[in-house]
């Protein structure tokens, strides 16, 4: 395989939450490949192996179902996220995939109110080299809390 360099990692992720803070929700989908796996889950589901997630999606065509909710049939106060990503970590390969971990923080801002904290854990993330970039393969979000405030709306 021809791995990428950090730069073009960082730079991956870096525009991952720029679109999601931007809220280009239609644009969301083109950073997986076209099978990919994307779950929010509890971390004690995850550390214990459990497969209980809080959102699982499968398959670009999972995602775009996600959005086409998020943006034409939900219906809720709405609000700012910010993503702070740490740098990634390159955990080693599988196959064809990188396997990388990054922290985040998505802060949450209602238009009246002050920011909260509304979601912190790590993204353990397996991604792949295709004709159009980097793309993630999965994305596991892995959140510290058994709670998240009210409902996830926007991915992570």
């Amino acid at each position: 395989m021809n791995m990428p360099g950090i730069e073009q990692i960082i730079a991956l992720y870096a525009s991952y939450a720029a679109c999601l803070d931007e809220q280009r929700f239609n644009d969301w989908p083109d950073f997986f490949t076209s099978d990919c796996v994307y779950r929010v889950i509890p971390r004690e589901n995850h550390d214990a192996g459990l497969p209980l997630a809080t959102i699982s999606l499968s398959g670009v065509g999972g995602l775009r179902d996600r959005v086409y909710g998020v943006t034409s049939t939900l219906f809720h106060a709405p609000y700012y996220q910010r993503h702070i990503i740490s740098l990634p970590c390159v955990k080693g390969a599988d196959g064809e995939a990188l396997l990388v971990e990054t922290n985040y923080l998505v802060l949450r801002t209602k238009r009246d109110q002050l920011s909260e904290v509304f979601n912190t854990g790590r993204y353990i993330d397996r991604i792949v080299m295709t004709d159009a970039g980097l793309k993630f393969a999965q994305k596991l979000c892995v959140f510290d809390s058994e709670l998240i405030p009210n409902s996830l709306i926007y991915p992570i």
